[in-house]
């Protein structure tokens, strides 16, 4: 997926080098945590991986396919076609109820059964009786459900997940990451996680830490 990946940014004191020849293969069905200290580089990482940024260097390949060296255009449609995405901070519209946010990136992609597949999945995991509610009127833990059921609701081979349980309590936090990890094994979606939470992290098949930019064992 990633070969001598290299990130390099323009700072006041002059080039700052973000990421150091990263090399890294996902499998379809894998599960791999990335963890470091703030500042190494994560989730600089996670973005280059899902093509949400560029790297300075190397190439990132996509189902087979050239990603890193797409335009934006292309780069976007091949993450409508492969990827979805899991942050810390929801990204919920907030004038769309739960199962609206849940149809938004069905809809976008043309599916005329957004609104059945977004109701199966906000079923699968819990919250079909909270379907019309907004997300102010949703919990942290309710919010984070919306979202990975909007994840996966696409079908993505691949899921990215950034600190996806940084901002929930422990009872949250913990069956956010079961959620994520039986969705992992029932469809065989690649997990790419960035994460703190050793506990976490050790639920995956992989894992390897990421310091001042390189990616050790």
């Amino acid at each position: 997926m990633a070969q001598r990946l290299t990130k390099t940014v323009i700072a006041p004191e002059g080039d700052l080098t973000l990421l150091h020849g990263i090399d890294l293969e996902i499998a379809p069905g894998d599960s791999l945590a990335i963890t470091g200290p703030s500042g190494s580089g994560k989730s600089t990482l996670l973005s280059l991986l899902a093509g949400l940024d560029v790297p300075s260097g190397g190439t990132v390949t996509l189902a087979g396919q050239p990603f890193s060296d797409q335009d934006e255009d292309t780069r976007a449609a091949l993450r409508g076609q492969y990827c979805s995405f899991v942050f810390q901070s929801f990204h919920l519209v907030a004038d769309l109820s739960a199962v609206e946010n849940v149809m938004l990136p069905l809809e976008i992609a043309g599916d005329r059964e957004a609104r059945d597949k977004a109701r199966l999945w906000l079923q699968r995991v819990g919250l079909e009786p909270r379907q019309h509610h907004f997300p102010a009127q949703l919990s942290g833990g309710e919010q984070q459900r919306v979202a990975l059921a909007r994840a996966f609701a696409m079908a993505p081979r691949v899921l990215f997940a950034d600190e996806p349980t940084g901002s929930l309590d422990r009872a949250n936090g913990e069956q956010i990451a079961e959620l994520l990890f039986s969705l992992n094994r029932d469809h065989g979606t690649a997990l790419v996680l960035v994460t703190h939470d050793p506990e976490l992290a050790a639920h995956c098949a992989r894992h390897r830490q990421l310091v001042e930019g390189r990616l050790g064992d």
